[in-house]
């Protein structure tokens, strides 16, 4: 077993362009393990920005309570109760207040969910968790449950087989999920390019991180960005994508951009898909995105939450 919180994509060396994209007309977001668990805050702190989530293997938004014992007991085993309901009205307060945007855009939200039944790192109950919170809320929720997948990130490009929890945590289970979520968020989508014709670029993370130095929230210095080239004078979707930990381009270079199946789906779908990156830290060891308040973050998952700012300086740029 691989802890999600200790542990949890490196070929290509592409060339730095500016932050030139045209603004996008639709913003989603994606993510595994702790990458999901980002993925979750940044959609509940701005709902409001972004169209749609998707989900492989996390819980319920302010699961962790910013604990790391809660984290390790309520959001990757069942030994703690998550209280579903308790976090739905943390979430409603919190919007009131105006330290999240309001739980209403939720209504109707794609919400897209993957767990394999061979992952033990984050237990099913945690995402069926995930699913009811969403569900009160009236999203419109997709709930995959029955795949026989370890903890990872499922992609036909995936390098491990099916039921593996291993690095890099990216599966391959002889289907494509990634056709299923985009589906599920954006409507009718082409199929996948057979030869990609865009391209795969660097970009400074240090200037979208409060202080301009990523590395003092657990950031690395250097993000990518996969544009199509149909994208590269025009308005199309962004789509951003969060690796787990583990997988950050500090550990293990480019292979969650390559194999994770998206760009795939870009070059056909209008898509830009931003892939920023965490990275190891002393209070983070394993390069996971900060869903439980590591270092001195105490509002980490709401609109001050530090790297939430960070990407959305990047999602805005």
């Amino acid at each position: 077993m691989i802890p999600l919180v200790l542990a949890l994509t490196a070929t290509l060396v592409p060339a730095a362009t500016p932050d030139t994209d045209a603004t996008p007309a639709d913003v989603y977001v994606v993510g595994i393990s702790s990458g999901g668990y980002m993925a979750d805050q940044l959609h509940m702190a701005h709902s409001s920005t972004f169209d749609g989530l998707g989900i492989f293997s996390a819980g319920p938004y302010h699961c962790a309570r910013g604990n790391l014992t809660t984290a390790q007991l309520a959001c990757m085993n069942d030994l703690q109760d998550n209280d579903p309901g308790a976090l739905q009205q943390l979430a409603r307060d919190r919007a009131a207040e105006g330290t999240i945007d309001p739980v209403d855009n939720l209504t109707t939200n794609p919400v897209w969910i993957y767990h394999g039944r061979n992952d033990s790192t984050v237990k099913q109950s945690v995402n069926d968790d995930l699913a009811s919170f969403y569900t009160d809320f009236g999203a419109n929720v997709s709930y995959r449950n029955d795949s026989p997948a370890g903890h990872a990130w499922v992609s036909p490009l995936g390098p491990n087989a099916c039921e593996t929890t291993a690095a890099p945590y990216i599966n391959n289970c002889g289907d494509d999920p990634q056709s299923a979520m985009l589906t599920h968020l954006l409507g009718p989508i082409t199929a996948p390019a057979p030869q990609l014709s865009g391209d795969l670029t660097t970009f400074d993370q240090n200037p979208h991180a409060p202080g301009g130095n990523a590395a003092t929230i657990s950031m690395g210095p250097t993000g990518y960005r996969y544009t199509p080239s149909t994208c590269t004078n025009g308005d199309c979707r962004l789509l951003v994508a969060l690796h787990g930990c583990k997988q950050s381009a500090t550990t293990i270079g480019t292979t969650f951009v390559e194999n994770a199946y998206l760009n795939e789906y870009a070059d056909t779908n209008n898509t830009v898909v931003l892939y920023p990156q965490a990275t190891p830290s002393t209070d983070n060891p394993n390069g996971c995105w900060n869903w439980w308040g590591y270092g001195n973050d105490p509002n980490y998952d709401t609109h001050e939450g530090q790297q939430i700012q960070a990407i959305m300086s990047m999602v805005t740029a």
